[in-house]
């Protein structure tokens, strides 16, 4: 006697991979989790271990931009930057990781090559943070010599976000000793 299967209908293929996708999702968003809770509690090497682990499950350009994020608090900004761009490859509407590169050529004394990814950040659909982008586009101009324009973003960022203390200060220590 011949036994003949039945090929799966098409939705049930769709539903099943669909399923797998939701459940890789879930997994990875609980390793991404422990590894944010890790960061806040500067258990960095376990951040990275968790990120990581998040990334393979499932990357997303969050994971990568946070995993980026804890490698520049371990003092290894050009992992950090490599962790953005993959970020971006992923998901290029994503704003985090180009204010991040932008943060992180600033730190490392590049903050001419920093202003692009700054205004990529502004330019983002998927961006909240903006106050962070203008503050950063202020000190890259404000390190080249240009008041104005760092005068002005110190400013746009203070508009968005009054309680911002660096942006405060910045702005008060630019009028006070370079404006005057």
């Amino acid at each position: 006697m011949t036994t003949t299967l039945t090929p799966p209908q098409e939705s049930t293929v769709a539903s099943f991979a669909n399923y797998v996708l939701q459940r890789k999702k879930e997994e990875a968003l609980v390793f991404f989790r422990e590894a944010y809770t890790a960061q806040q509690k500067r258990e960095y090497d376990e951040a990275v271990e968790k990120y990581r682990r998040s990334i393979e499950i499932y990357p997303t350009a969050e994971a990568h931009t946070f995993l980026g994020w804890t490698y520049s608090f371990l003092g290894d900004l050009d992992a950090a930057i490599l962790e953005c761009r993959k970020a971006i490859e992923l998901d290029p509407e994503f704003g985090n990781p180009y204010n991040d590169i932008g943060a992180y050529l600033i730190a490392q004394g590049n903050p001419v090559s920093a202003i692009p990814y700054l205004q990529d950040a502004l330019n983002s659909k998927r961006y909240r943070a903006f106050h962070f982008a203008h503050f950063n586009l202020a000190r890259a101009f404000e390190s080249q010599g240009d008041l104005l324009n760092a005068f002005r973003h110190y400013k746009k960022a203070i508009e968005i976000e009054p309680t911002y203390e660096l942006a405060l200060q910045s702005l008060a220590n630019l009028k006070r000793h370079k404006l005057n």
